[in-house]
């Protein structure tokens, strides 16, 4: 089980950074827990035995192809020091935090179904009769 992304400090604060960077490292945890296949074509036998002792497994179009099947993180940064300080040197949170803060400036959200907006509106309006109050605007 994987919880409490985003949490700090025992949970008493929400950091929109580290969401985003928990988000990274969950995605990584269930590509690894769920397994590596393991058959013939993932093992690349046919391949091997093609090329054979010494030969470019590099450069194989089955190598790129089975590279995506790897974890793919989008933030965690992989490149050799001199790069990563040429491109300006970011660490992984203040990466997390530039993308929390598009994904807040930029996201649209899907509109609820008809349907749903109906259930929840008989939801509050049950919870405003039960407790003979009103908790939202019409």
């Amino acid at each position: 089980m994987i919880y409490g992304l985003g949490m700090i400090e025992s949970g008493i604060t929400f950091d929109y950074g580290q969401l985003v960077m928990d988000d990274e490292f969950a995605a990584m945890i269930t590509h690894a827990v769920n397994g590596i296949e393991v058959t013939d074509e993932t093992l690349s036998v046919d391949i091997i035995s093609e090329i054979g002792p010494f030969g470019d497994f590099i450069s194989h179009d089955s190598t790129f192809d089975h590279m995506r099947s790897q974890s793919q993180p989008r933030l965690i940064d992989r490149r050799i020091r001199e790069n990563w300080e040429r491109d300006g040197g970011q660490d992984l949170y203040q990466r997390a935090c530039e993308k929390a803060r598009h994904l807040l400036d930029s996201h649209e959200p899907r509109p609820l179904p008809a349907e749903t907006l109906a259930a929840l509106r008989e939801i509050v309006n049950r919870a405003e009769a039960e407790r003979g109050v009103t908790l939202s605007k019409r």
